[in-house]
């Protein structure tokens, strides 16, 4: 350990295990600012269907990387990391230690371990030729190029499917071999929350998001940036969108959901017990347990 290095704090979990309302009681006992590590919250105007922190809930405590982009205008690992970096260095440099919070894995190998994604520009006419090929065919595509990617790639995850044949074609070099390893310029103390009942937290928080206007937020993103939105395909508001266009009825959009959510939370919890190694905390304790975590790590 080097105590003149300043301080991460990374807190991340499953989806719904109640990351968020944790953070918040960390940070106000430690006096940090939050730093969201979610791949979907940096997006303006989608704001149900990602469960990120309500306007009160920012109040309480300062909350970074929230509302970075615009959905048309969507950026890749690199950009994310770089703009995660100054965000974080600016607060470091301020208060000696910062608090990180999410769900994103690739998004926290990026800033926490040690992960350099390649820096390729987005290539327009490339991507628009992979959107045009049926996304099962487009994933054995990638399994030909990049066997690695296409394995730990869902093929309903077009964005990243793309991203890493995009590299593949542009560098020649499989998206899995580009990104380079450099050390971590800062301490870093890694907490996991996975608390016993994540299925049914799952599913009450899916029901209300649909129930706080998650069809009505999807129509105004379809309105407002069109009905081919990329990032319309992701869990919530691709059913909320297939429901608009009167494909299934509420109850099978909501009941996809949840399948799709706790099949997200399973990948989570499998990447974070393989690629990290978190103290992970006791949903019945996790407060106190995570500050003598922390205070421990301080000395």
């Amino acid at each position: 350990m080097q105590p003149n290095k300043p301080l991460v704090i990374v807190l991340m979990g499953p989806t719904a295990s109640g990351k968020t309302e944790l953070a918040i009681d960390i940070a106000k006992k430690i006096n940090s600012n939050i730093h969201n590590i979610d791949s979907r919250q940096i997006y303006i105007d989608m704001d149900i269907g990602t469960a990120k922190p309500t306007a009160v809930q920012q109040s309480q405590v300062n909350h970074f990387l929230i509302d970075v982009c615009l959905p048309s205008k969507p950026i890749n690992l690199h950009d994310f990391q770089s703009i995660a970096k100054t965000s974080i260095e600016r607060d470091l440099e301020k208060k000696g230690l910062t608090l990180l919070v999410g769900g994103s894995g690739l998004y926290l190998q990026a800033l926490i371990g040690g992960l350099n994604p390649p820096a390729v520009p987005p290539q327009k006419f490339l991507r628009d030729q992979l959107k045009k090929i049926d996304k099962t065919e487009r994933h054995k595509l990638l399994n030909l190029c990049d066997p690695f990617s296409a394995q730990r790639i869902h093929p309903e995850d077009s964005i990243r499917i793309i991203r890493a044949l995009e590299v593949f074609y542009a560098t020649g070099k499989m998206f899995s071999k580009a990104k380079n390893m450099m050390p971590t310029p800062w301490r870093v103390l890694e907490l996991g929350l996975n608390p016993g009942n994540l299925t049914s937290r799952i599913q009450l928080r899916t029901k209300e998001m649909y129930k706080k206007g998650l069809v009505e937020e999807t129509g105004d993103l379809i309105n407002k940036y069109g009905n081919n939105l990329q990032l319309l395909k992701t869990i919530g508001y691709g059913e909320a969108r297939t429901m608009i266009n009167g494909k299934i009825n509420y109850e099978e959009a909501l009941e996809i959901t949840i399948k799709r959510t706790c099949q997200l939370a399973k990948r989570q919890k499998t990447w974070f017990r393989n690629k990290h190694n978190s103290k992970w905390l006791n949903d019945e304790n996790a407060l106190p347990e995570a500050l003598a975590s922390i205070y421990e790590f301080l000395g």
